[in-house]
């Protein structure tokens, strides 16, 4: 419930580029951000024709170590799929992702509720894909004359972790993203320093209304303030009367709004179909073997018990794995 007693219901799908060292699909290194645009790119990554991808590892192993922290069950099996749509910086105009058979399945992660205590916010999905490349505007995203594009972050091996609706405030959605990175960091998979390392589309309705989707928000604070946003331009609309459309929205981190893209696509838009070049994958009995490290809970716990830490001091040290690492 927000502060007005409205019924917010927020899900979010969460981007996060694996620190790998490279692509997920070909050799091209990862450590492109202090070079030149286009500098790291292949055949594969920039989707030349008769380019074969071969699959990185390692990024699989990065992947099933969040599964295994966020209480996921691996599938037996999970499958590679074409994404068909076309944008500028999709360079072959389709994405390598998964589709109906991910990585695993399930899972959840906890976080402090808006009303105190620990709360379950439930996952869906874990599953591994492609990132496209940059867009670089000339002038703004809004009345730009024209952009370029950078193709060095095409093939960055993403995972997008998929949560259930069950957030009920801006302020939630940003505990759920804060324990997440520290989980990730944690976990030695992912470097939240990086530009472009995390990005999130949130689903936000008032009970009884329509979704709407904002996309491509590039920071934990703009999460917050582009559900904020929206909560208000929502109650907006049924208070006169009208109704909130089903529609894909972009946050204007600049102006503090969102605005409408487009009408929300159906997953038969996109035209899945199983990725030829790659075989299916079975990776299940790799679970066993991978270790996790402590965690951000278990050594919150462990801080309260050692050093008799309260719990918010406890929360604030082992919030951010630089704060909470020594013994």
């Amino acid at each position: 419930m927000t502060e007005t007693g409205t019924h917010v219901i927020v899900g979010l799908e969460v981007h996060c580029q694996l620190d790998t060292k490279s692509k997920l699909f070909c050799g091209c290194s990862t450590d492109y951000r202090n070079d030149g645009p286009n500098t790291h790119v292949c055949p594969v990554c920039l989707g030349l024709p008769g380019a074969m991808p071969v699959l990185n590892r390692r990024s699989i192993e990065y992947a099933m170590r969040v599964a295994k922290a966020l209480n996921c069950t691996v599938l037996h099996e999970s499958e590679f799929s074409r994404k068909n749509y076309f944008y500028p910086d999709l360079d072959k105009a389709y994405q390598i992702t998964q589709y109906d058979k991910p990585l695993a399945e399930g899972g959840y992660l906890g976080i402090e509720s808006d009303e105190g205590g620990e709360k379950r916010v439930r996952l869906t999905r874990i599953h591994v894909e492609e990132d496209p490349g940059r867009l670089v505007h000339m002038g703004n995203a809004e009345r730009g004359r024209y952009s370029l594009v950078d193709y060095n972050r095409a093939g960055i091996p993403l995972i997008e972790i998929v949560s259930k609706p069950d957030m009920r405030s801006p302020k939630e959605a940003r505990k759920f993203l804060n324990k997440l990175r520290a989980t990730l960091e944690y976990l030695g998979v992912f470097d939240s320093e990086k530009e472009g390392s995390l990005r999130v589309d949130a689903n936000i309705s008032i009970k009884g209304s329509e979704r709407v989707e904002v996309k491509n928000i590039s920071s934990y604070k703009g999460v917050e303030k582009a559900l904020t946003f929206e909560i208000t331009r929502q109650k907006n609309l049924l208070r006169r009367g009208r109704k909130v459309d089903r529609e894909t929205r972009h946050f204007i981190e600049a102006r503090g709004i969102t605005q409408s893209a487009r009408s929300k696509e159906q997953e038969h838009d996109y035209r899945y179909f199983p990725e030829p070049d790659l075989r299916p994958i079975h990776v299940q009995s790799w679970v066993a073997g991978i270790a996790l490290p402590e965690l951000p809970d278990a050594r919150r716990e462990r801080f309260m018990a050692q050093y008799g830490c309260s719990l918010n001091h406890a929360r604030t040290l082992t919030g951010e794995l630089r704060l909470g690492s020594g013994n």
